[in-house]
C-alpha cells in the first residue's frame, strides 16, 4: 500500500480483509488498485474492495481480470496519488504479466513486479517461455539502480539458499544473505531490494556471467547447450530444495 495521509492505492491484494484493517488503521480512502496478473493470490481481494470502495482497478489487458477494469499495456500510464507509473510488458511468469514503474516517489524510483522479479529469485514459468523471462528481467534490470523493487512474496531465504548453491563465491550475496537472516530473525521484511542490489546478488539477473554459465553446466550441461543457462538455473531452481 502507498498513501498520502487521504487517499491510498494497493497492489495485487490477495485478500481483501488485511486492505479494509489497514485503511482503516490510516484512515485513508482506497483510491486504486493495481494489479499485475490474474493469479488468485493477487486478484482475490479485488471484487470485494472495488465493491465497498468504489477504487478504480488497473491491470494487464492480455490476462482476465474481473471487470470492470481500466486494461493496460506496455507503454500506458496510471496516474494516483498524484504519482505516475509507467506500465511494462514483463511475461513469462504469467503470459501477460506486467509491472508498475514510477520514477520519482520520495526521490527514488519504484517498482511493482509481482511475481517476476523476487529478491534474489524470479517466478516460475507457467505461461511464458525462458526467453521471455530473460527479456522482461533484463528490461527491469536496466532499470535505474536506485529503484525500489517491491515484489509480492517474502521468498528471499528460500531464493538465497539456491543462489548460494550456484554462486557460492559470490561475496555480495553473502553477505546479503547475512544481513536477511538477521533481519528475519527479528521479525522484520527483507524488501524492498533494489535494482542494483539484485544486479549483483540475483542469479537470473546474472545468467550471463560465466560462474552461473559453470554452475549451470555442472546441472545440465546438455540443457545449457540447447536451451541456455538461464532456461537451466531456472529448471533447477523448480526441482531445488
Amino acid at each position: 500500500m502507498l498513501h498520502d495521509g487521504q487517499q491510498a492505492l494497493v497492489v495485487d491484494p490477495g485478500d481483501a480483509q488485511p486492505v479494509f484493517d489497514a485503511l482503516q488503521h490510516e484512515g485513508v480512502q482506497l483510491q486504486a488498485i493495481l494489479v499485475t496478473h490474474h493469479h488468485g493470490d493477487h486478484t482475490g481481494g479485488v471484487a470485494a474492495l472495488r465493491a465497498s470502495t468504489g477504487a478504480t482497478v488497473y491491470g494487464p489487458a492480455r490476462e482476465y481480470i474481473p471487470r470492470p477494469l481500466t486494461a493496460l499495456a506496455d507503454g500506458q500510464a496510471v496516474t494516483a496519488l498524484g504519482l505516475q507509473f509507467e506500465v511494462i510488458d514483463v511475461p513469462g511468469h504469467t503470459a501477460g504479466h506486467i509491472a508498475y514503474v514510477c520514477a520519482a516517489m520520495d526521490g527514488q524510483p519504484l517498482l511493482f513486479c509481482g511475481d517476476t522479479l523476487f529478491s534474489a529469485g524470479c517466478g516460475r514459468l507457467f505461461e511464458g517461455t525462458p526467453a521471455q523471462m530473460l527479456a522482461s528481467l533484463n528490461r527491469l534490470a536496466a532499470l535505474p539502480p536506485d529503484t525500489r523493487v517491491c515484489c509480492t512474496h517474502e521468498y528471499t531465504l528460500s531464493n538465497l539458499k539456491f543462489a548460494l548453491e550456484v554462486d557460492p563465491d559470490n561475496a555480495d550475496l553473502i553477505a546479503y544473505s547475512a544481513h536477511c537472516h538477521a533481519l528475519r530473525a527479528q521479525g522484520h521484511p527483507t524488501l524492498p531490494s533494489s535494482i542494483a542490489l539484485e544486479r549483483k546478488i540475483n542469479p537470473f539477473l546474472r545468467s550471463s556471467e560465466p560462474a552461473l554459465i559453470a554452475a549451470a553446466r555442472r546441472f545440465d550441461a546438455a540443457s545449457v547447450e540447447q536451451n541456455g543457462a538461464f532456461a537451466t538455473l531456472r529448471q533447477w531452481k523448480n526441482q531445488y530444495r
